[in-house]
C-alpha cells in the first residue's frame, strides 16, 4: 500500500520508539492512520497451475475516499511521503481524478439510511462541481422545451459521481425525462411520457437504482469483502500499517483497544504471513546476509543459496510485476528443515507447514516486541540491555541533548528516568558495548547497565520507605526495651 503519510508530526511523542509496548505503538499508529489515507493498493493473486508452478496476476488500484455520503472525508498530506511517491513516478492526477472510491461499514450505514430517506448528497463544495451540474441542467432545460417524445440528447465530459448526480437531479426536477449512462463520460437524456417514465423506473436495468448507487459508492470495498470471504492466506511485508488501514478504511474505524483490533483482524484474515518475519528466520537458519528491503531479499534468494536441493517453484507472471519473496523463502526453509531430503516438487501445504511458526506474526518495527501475534500473546523481544546515564556537573540536560550526544555512536531511544538520569535503548549489541567502553571515564556522563532494583525510581522510593519503617521499628524496639529495664 501507499499512503499520504506514515507518522503524523502534528502529534506529540508520536515517533516509534524501542520503549513502546505493542499497545502503546498501536495508539500512536492509530492516530496517524486517522490522519492519512490510502492512495494505492497493490494486489497479487497466486494460483497453482501444476505441481511446481504458480501463476500470479498483479494489479495496482488507485484509491480515493468516497464522496457520496453526508460527511466529507478529510486527510493530511506528509511532504516527505508525497516527495517519495513523486520520485517513483506516482500519478497524482489518476489518484485524484480516477481513484476508485471506498468506504467502511459505518460510512456505508449512513449512506444507506440517506438513500432510503432520499436525503443523500455528493460531498463536494467545489465551484467546479457546481458548474458542471448547472451546465448540464441548463442544456437539458433549453433542449426539452422544443424536443418531442423519444428525442434524445447527449451530455458530455461527466466524471465520477457527476454521472450519478446529474441523472438524479434531472429526474427529480423533470418528470418527462429519462437518463441512461453511455460510458466514456457520457449520459443520454430522453424525453418520455410520464407513463413511460414509470415503466422505466421499475425496470431492473435502471443504473440509478439505490442498490446500484450503493454498489458504486462502495467501490473497492466490494473487493475487500470478497478477500475477507474467501479466507485465503494474506501475505505482506512489514504489514502492520497496511492491516490498520485495511481495518479503518474498508471495515470499521479502528477501535481504541489494541486487543480488539487484533481480534478483528484475525477474524477477517485468519492466516497472515509477513515476509519480514520470514526473511528474519531465513537469515538465522540459512546464513542469509542481512537485507533492508524486499528488492535486496529477492536478489539474495535468486543467488542459489541451496544448490544441492530441489529447484524453487516456478512463478509465471501473468502481468506486470516480477519479484515475489515468500515462496522462495519457504522453499529454502523447507530444504533446511529436512536437511535436503525434500521431494522434487513440494506442495503448497508443505510450504505452509514450514511457515507455521511465522503465521499471524507481523513484524513490529523498533519496539518492545519483535512481532505482533494476531492469533495469540505477543512475545517479548530480545534487546541489548538498557543503559542508564547519570549526569554530573552538567545541569539542565534534556532528552534531545542526550540523544545528540550519543547519536554519533548509535541511534539510541532516550527517556528521562529522574532529574539527573536517562535510560538509553538500542537494538545493536555491539554499539551498546562501545558506549560502555568509550564513556567509562567521561567527566560528566556516567554510563552503566540499567538494573531495575538499583535504578528504578519506584523501587528506590519503596526501599527508602522500607528503610524508614525499619529504622522507626528499631528505634521503637530499643526505646521500649530501655523503658522496661
Amino acid at each position: 500500500m501507499e499512503f499520504t503519510g506514515l507518522h503524523s508530526t502534528s502529534l506529540q511523542n508520536n515517533e516509534p520508539s524501542l520503549f513502546d509496548s505493542p499497545a502503546e505503538r498501536y495508539v500512536k499508529a492509530r492516530q496517524s492512520v486517522q490522519h492519512f489515507t490510502l492512495v494505492q493498493l497493490g494486489l497479487a493473486i497466486f494460483s497453482k497451475e501444476n505441481s511446481n508452478k504458480y501463476v500470479v496476476h498483479s494489479y495496482n488500484f488507485f484509491l480515493f475516499p468516497s464522496t457520496l455520503g453526508i460527511k466529507d472525508v478529510e486527510f493530511t498530506l506528509s511532504a516527505s511521503s508525497i516527495q517519495f511517491l513523486s520520485h517513483y513516478g506516482f500519478d497524482y492526477n489518476k489518484f485524484l481524478k480516477d481513484g476508485i472510491p471506498y468506504m467502511n461499514e459505518v460510512q456505508e450505514k449512513i449512506l444507506r439510511q440517506r438513500l432510503l430517506a432520499g436525503t443523500w448528497k455528493v460531498c463536494s463544495t467545489s465551484n467546479a462541481d457546481r458548474d458542471v451540474l448547472k451546465k448540464a441542467i441548463d442544456e437539458v432545460t433549453t433542449w426539452i422545451a422544443a424536443a418531442k417524445e423519444e428525442d434524445t440528447m447527449i451530455l458530455q465530459d461527466l466524471n465520477g459521481y457527476h454521472m450519478i448526480d446529474v441523472q438524479l437531479v434531472l429526474r427529480q426536477a423533470l418528470e418527462n425525462v429519462w437518463t441512461e449512462p453511455l460510458g466514456d463520460k457520457k449520459v443520454m437524456v430522453k424525453k418520455v411520457s410520464p407513463e413511460h417514465r414509470q415503466l422505466l423506473e421499475n425496470s431492473s436495468y435502471d443504473r440509478c437504482q439505490k442498490k446500484l448507487i450503493l454498489l458504486s459508492a462502495r467501490g473497492f470495498t466490494n473487493l475487500f469483502q470478497i478477500l475477507v470471504k474467501v479466507k485465503k492466506p494474506l501475505v505482506g511485508h512489514n504489514m502492520l500499517m497496511d492491516l490498520m488501514h485495511l481495518h479503518d478504511k474498508f471495515y470499521r474505524p479502528l477501535p481504541e483497544s489494541y486487543e480488539e483490533f487484533k481480534r478483528n483482524i484475525h477474524n477477517l484474515f485468519p492466516v497472515i504471513i509477513d515476509t519480514k518475519t520470514v526473511t528474519k528466520s531465513v537469515q538465522k537458519k540459512c546464513l542469509f546476509p542481512r537485507v533492508s528491503n524486499l528488492v535486496e531479499a529477492y536478489a539474495v534468494l535468486c543467488s542459489n543459496l541451496n544448490p544441492k536441493g530441489p529447484p524453487c517453484p516456478v512463478i509465471a507472471l501473468a502481468s506486470g510485476c516480477s519479484r515475489y519473496v515468500l515462496l522462495m523463502s519457504a522453499h529454502l526453509l523447507l530444504c533446511r528443515s529436512t536437511d535436503g531430503a525434500v521431494e522434487a516438487e513440494p506442495s503448497f501445504s508443505q510450504y505452509l507447514a514450514v511457515l507455521a511458526e511465522h503465521v499471524n506474526k507481523v513484524n513490529f518495527i523498533r519496539g518492545g516486541v519483535s512481532s505482533i501475534n494476531f492469533s495469540g500473546e505477543d512475545s517479548p523481544c530480545r534487546h541489548p540491555p538498557a543503559l542508564v546515564v547519570h549526569v554530573r556537573g552538567w545541569p539542565g540536560l534534556t532528552e534531545g541533548q542526550i540523544y545528540q550526544e550519543f547519536k554519533a555512536h548509535c541511534r539510541f531511544d532516550v527517556r528521562r528516568l529522574s532529574k539527573n538520569q536517562f535510560i538509553l535503548l538500542s537494538n545493536k549489541y555491539k554499539k551498546v558495548r562501545h558506549v560502555l567502553r568509550d564513556y567509562r571515564h567521561h567527566p560528566h556522563l556516567q554510563v552503566s547497565v540499567y538494573r531495575h532494583w538499583r535504578h528504578s525510581p519506584s523501587v528506590n522510593c519503596l526501599l527508602q520507605i522500607s528503610g524508614i519503617v525499619a529504622l522507626w521499628s528499631l528505634l521503637a524496639f530499643v526505646l521500649g526495651g530501655a523503658r522496661s529495664c
